[in-house]
């Protein structure tokens, strides 16, 4: 199928064109002719699999084809809600795309950054809002966006947006749209609370479903290194020695590893840089552009900060840290090999992540090949169910005397500076 087939506006045709898209993907094929009927949809995509385009290019052409608003007047007609800050601004990145041949404006709302520019974008008007939630509700609060001309309202992410615990503030919002309105609810797994929230948004809607998440597309090879936790610095250098690979998405579990396997990098004068939750707006922004154009080779990210990330014919994904659930190492190597090309992805696992491995495994019922033939083997063995308890017990105090060694200095500092005030 073409897009010429999907019965598409010129402008949008042009559009596609220019970003060289030929043939729509599968999700694309499926959702938007009956989002261009006016459908709601419940559609189940993987990451990578183009639904930002499924959901953007009937939104744009429903603008453009449907009556004017009032003349002087642009209320926001399209609200797109989404997890995270990058993703929103991919969203925003992807409209002004899709749109450029057609007057509809859009803006892009988040937090972590000062609110003015966002204000004065929404006061000149906009036909497409693209929000995360907590910004959203403040600039709602404030008196600067109101829901009532809603047209067209998609969720994005919905499985993501549960995980960060968004759903109150998703019920908010729910709560101040039009009752009349065509939805669009997009999750990349479908467990019952999606299901269940689903029915509260979508009325009789299609439902679509491409590449369920225990698949893994057929273009990525999975190769699996068991070597011990102490090894695994030495074992990413070992491997980084390839010169093909220039372009690493990177995955650690937490954002303070993140940290440590950039600090480890530089100290070997490999370009990295981190992109979580500590980092400001900014850093991210630049982290991120600074990949794209080849300035660093290694971006480190955590699960929660790399929804969003999307980068053009990117082939390597590494696993530093074996995630625990196993839907979340698809969606990890789902990075690469988008659309056709080809990926590759590397797994890094200690002993005490072998049972990962084993319900990844499970999940996408193939076996990820081994890696035998490297200097950093897994020699020492999984703790026992005792040895497991003693240890997390020990990690819990620790992290206690952390935060109470914090409270305490916070205490001193603040004590401090009200006995300077009163000395004045």
């Amino acid at each position: 199928m073409t897009f010429e087939q999907l019965e598409l506006i010129a402008p949008i045709q042009q559009a596609l064109k220019d970003e060289n898209y030929v043939a729509p993907t599968p999700i694309q094929v499926q959702a938007i002719p009956y989002l261009l009927k006016g459908r709601d949809i419940l559609a189940s995509a993987q990451t990578g699999t183009g639904k930002t385009a499924a959901f953007a290019i009937p939104i744009l052409q429903h603008l453009v084809s449907g009556p004017p608003p009032p003349r002087g007047l642009r209320p926001i007609r399209a609200l797109i809600l989404t997890p995270t800050r990058e993703l929103a601004i991919q969203i925003g990145e992807s409209l002004n795309a899709y749109g450029r041949h057609t007057k509809i404006r859009n803006t892009v709302i988040f937090g972590g950054v000062n609110q003015n520019k966002q204000t004065q974008a929404l006061r000149r008007g906009v036909d497409i809002l693209v929000a995360t939630p907590g910004r959203l509700l403040d600039l709602m609060n404030q008196g600067f966006i109101h829901l009532d001309t809603i047209e067209y309202f998609v969720l994005d992410e919905a499985d993501r947006m549960l995980d960060m615990g968004f759903i109150h503030d998703i019920r908010k919002v729910l709560a101040e749209l039009p009752q009349q309105r065509q939805s669009l609810f997009f999750s990349a797994t479908m467990p019952d609370t999606i299901v269940s929230l689903s029915r509260k948004i979508l009325t009789d809607p299609v439902k679509v479903a491409v590449s369920p998440v225990s698949s893994t597309a057929e273009t990525i090879q999975q190769y699996l290194y068991l070597t011990n936790k102490s090894s695994k610095p030495e074992l990413l250098l070992h491997i980084l020695k390839d010169p093909e690979m220039d372009q690493v998405l990177l995955f650690s579990r937490t954002k303070h590893g993140a940290d440590r396997i950039c600090k480890n990098l530089h100290k070997k004068h490999i370009g990295a840089a981190a992109i979580h939750g500590n980092k400001s707006q900014n850093q991210r922004q630049k982290a991120l552009k600074d990949f794209k154009e080849g300035r660093i080779r290694v971006l480190v990210a955590t699960d929660i900060a790399s929804r969003g990330i999307d980068i053009d014919q990117l082939r390597y994904v590494v696993n530093y840290d074996i995630p625990n659930e196993p839907e979340t190492y698809v969606h990890r190597i789902g990075r690469s090999g988008r659309a056709g090309e080809e990926g590759i992805s590397i797994s890094l696992c200690e002993p005490e992540e072998n049972e990962y491995i084993q319900s990844i495994e499970k999940l996408i019922d193939q076996r990820i090949e081994r890696v035998e033939d490297h200097p950093y083997p897994q020699t020492d063995r999984p703790m026992t169910a005792e040895e497991k308890r003693t240890f997390e017990k020990e990690k819990a105090r620790k992290r206690q005397e952390y935060f109470d060694s914090r409270r305490k200095n916070k205490g001193n500092r603040d004590s401090g500076r009200g006995y300077k005030r009163n000395k004045r």
